[in-house]
């Protein structure tokens, strides 16, 4: 049997959950009205409710976000929320707090947050062998570490392969926190890291000025699915429940033909979810939110990943500025623009700037402000004006599923039975008189041609037979009639017939890999202490949220490296890095001050509040 490999959208509403059904996606992820790690993605549980009939129409799968850390005094009001969520059909939770677990729980699957630093085998089979049925893979993994975590445990693997990227390991990050009491393990991160800022060495020397030293480049692995198939994923995650309709609709038709294209030449793997997707626009990642793109670590760290100039999009490259005329310019490639459309650049002081084209008039490109700028500027578009309005079209992506028609004749009148693609059933039957035609031409064609309609509904029709043995009339209105009723029917069964996977959590007490936890495993609740001791935990720290010591803390752990990007690195860059920096480096953002600790050895930078202490490690290289 073929293994199912799904795409897996993110769902910020009701309506954009279903755009990315339509689109193609096997699976959607949604936020519930509490406990979501993104406070601005919140769903009714009626509306969710709504989403999984949908969904599961088409045998894709609905995930809710549990993946918040807890305090005690919502432990209760989280544990009620489950049981609504199981009662209205969603397929399974994807949970940070261990909390959860000790809960009364109903038979609903379990999925483990990447909030949860999903790095490493050992935390991975634990999770596992404690019930949990998915693990969302840590993004800074390359691939021969998936296939290492694929080859301990049978546990279902996602992993991210497009949109933004957390700078820290997720589920590690306290500057927002730290800087104004926001904090990400709660859903409200402020995204610090996108802030400019300035970089000054251990003797007081400014290296960089208002620069976007954390903001990295968004992720696109598109191109990496069978290397990441053949790892041991099976559920490809987009980024993005804050992201808009086209930017959804784009990343999971983009990825869906990648895809599929593998798909059809594959003996062992199969899509995950029912029907096809019919486009009337090509999807193009670089059309999509994007400040640049990276595969992050999954190649292993060989490039320099960040994007340094702004956090906001940079788009689709389009060409070179070759001349500035009156208030306008001449630039390669022209013919790819349209009114209306966004254009980015860096403009002569080193800056991210942009504008909007007005008009473009012959070969000039006329924009809403009209600025110098040097010859050789390189030109993206980040937004397609007329791309845009085509994708914000609810039909510019329609999903239909395969359906066999089969008319015959009765002792009493006509019957027709719809098999889809999956097997379904559904059977109408008319009883009327018989009558034969007035004339020798065949009706069959006109009976074909009135079956074929399946009109909004979510059926095409693949194939229809008639089996007659007489040339019966039958009035068009009958004809219509039986096929509403046979289509409205089927889809009544196939969301009845969908089999929702249960599995129900029982405590374990096998040993975690670790004795002692420190704040970065977020512990904010008895239960969730609970859980660890039974497992073996002897000390448990409380989560930062807790415990926070303003000005001495770290706030950060990252695989992103500061010194990389400069060219400074003494393991990667040994032989063109000059001379070292002189640490600890600092970054000011106003009075905000941070300071960087790099850790050769696991290859990670740590970013430590002003007041912290600790030693420069000799970095060994």
């Amino acid at each position: 049997m073929k293994k199912k490999v799904e795409i897996l959208a993110p769902a910020k509403n009701l309506y954009q959950g279903m755009a990315a059904i339509n689109a193609g996606a096997d699976a959607v992820y949604i936020g519930a009205p509490q406990f979501g790690a993104r406070t601005n993605a919140t769903n009714s549980v009626e509306d969710i409710a709504e989403l999984v009939q949908y969904a599961h129409l088409f045998k894709a799968r609905v995930f809710v976000t549990l993946n918040t850390i807890l305090y005690e005094n919502e432990l209760e009001t989280c544990q009620r929320l489950i049981h609504d969520l199981y009662h209205i059909g969603v397929d399974a939770l994807i949970i940070q707090d261990m909390a959860i677990m000790e809960m009364d729980l109903p038979p609903i699957v379990i999925h483990a947050s990447t909030q949860m630093n999903n790095r490493d085998p050992k935390h991975i089979k634990f999770f596992h062998d404690a019930g949990m049925k998915r693990v969302i893979l840590a993004r800074e993994l390359n691939l021969d570490q998936i296939r290492e975590i694929s080859e301990t445990t049978d546990v279902e693997l996602e992993f991210f392969v497009s949109g933004a990227l957390c700078v820290s390991f997720s589920g590690n990050c306290y500057m927002s926190v730290a800087n104004g009491e926001r904090s990400a393990n709660r859903g409200s991160c402020a995204q610090n890291c996108r802030l400019p800022y300035t970089l000054i060495d251990g003797t007081g020397k400014t290296l960089m000025t208002e620069t976007h030293l954390l903001s990295i480049k968004d992720l696109n692995l598109s191109d990496q699915l069978p290397a990441l198939i053949e790892a041991g994923v099976t559920s490809f995650k987009i980024e993005g429940r804050l992201k808009d309709i086209v930017y959804v609709k784009n990343n999971v038709s983009y990825l869906r033909k990648r895809l599929d294209a593998f798909l059809e030449v594959s003996d062992k793997y199969q899509k995950a979810s029912s029907g096809r997707t019919f486009y009337s626009f090509d999807p193009e990642m670089d059309k999509s939110f994007n400040r640049g793109y990276t595969d992050y670590f999954v190649n292993k760290r060989d490039k320099k990943i960040g994007s340094w100039e702004t956090p906001k999009s940079q788009g689709q490259f389009i060409g070179k500025l070759l001349e500035v005329k009156a208030n306008g310019y001449v630039i390669e490639n022209y013919d790819l623009l349209n009114n209306g459309d966004g254009l980015y650049f860096v403009n002569e002081e080193g800056k991210a700037d942009g504008d909007r084209v007005n008009i473009i008039i012959n070969d000039v490109v006329v924009p809403n402000t009209f600025r110098p700028l040097p010859v050789g500027t390189l030109i993206y578009r980040n937004s397609d004006a007329s791309f845009n309005k085509l994708l914000e079209r609810e039909d510019s992506a329609i999903r239909k599923i395969g359906v066999t028609l089969t008319f015959s004749e009765t002792n009493n009148g006509f019957t027709l039975t719809a098999i889809d693609e999956d097997g379904h059933e559904s059977i109408s039957t008319m009883e009327v008189e018989k009558e034969l035609t007035k004339n020798d031409e065949s009706i069959i064609p006109n009976i074909k041609n009135n079956l074929s309609k399946a009109g909004n509904t979510p059926f095409i029709v693949d194939e229809i037979k008639i089996n007659f043995s007489e040339n019966w009339f039958l009035p068009i209105s009958k004809i219509n009639e039986i096929r509403r009723v046979v289509l409205a029917q089927l889809i009544d069964i196939r969301v009845k017939e969908y089999h929702r996977e249960e599995f129900q959590i029982t405590k374990t007490d096998h040993p975690y890999p670790i004795s002692e936890l420190d704040f970065t495993y977020n512990v904010s609740n008895k239960l969730a202490r609970q859980f660890y001791k039974r497992h073996g935990v002897t000390e448990i720290e409380k989560a930062f949220e807790l415990q926070w010591d303003p000005g001495k803390s770290r706030v950060m752990t990252t695989k992103y490296c500061v010194k990389y990007e400069l060219g400074k690195c003494p393991r990667f860059q040994k032989a063109t890095m000059g001379e070292k920096v002189v640490e600890p480096l600092v970054l000011k953002h106003g009075e905000v001050e941070y300071k960087l600790k790099f850790n050769c050895k696991p290859c990670e930078m740590e970013i430590w509040e002003k007041d912290a202490e600790f030693e420069i490690e000799d970095d060994g290289y």
